[in-house]
């Protein structure tokens, strides 16, 4: 499932790199919190690794 939007996108990031240990659980807040508690890191990779060219900046459909 790719990302819809940037937003999504970054949220995603940042939750995966928290996952992974690259920055601190505690910096991260809104949706990327809500991700890394419910995400695994595969799905968190899923929805960061699809590019931003193209994408709205934030979902309309929210």
């Amino acid at each position: 499932m790719p990302a819809k939007s940037k937003a999504q996108q970054k949220a995603a990031g940042a939750a995966l790199a928290a996952k992974r240990g690259e920055m601190k659980k505690n910096e991260l807040q809104g949706a990327s919190k809500q991700m890394y508690e419910s995400m695994t890191a595969s799905q968190l990779e899923e929805l960061a690794e699809i590019g931003r060219k193209g994408l709205p900046e934030h979902d309309s459909e929210s």
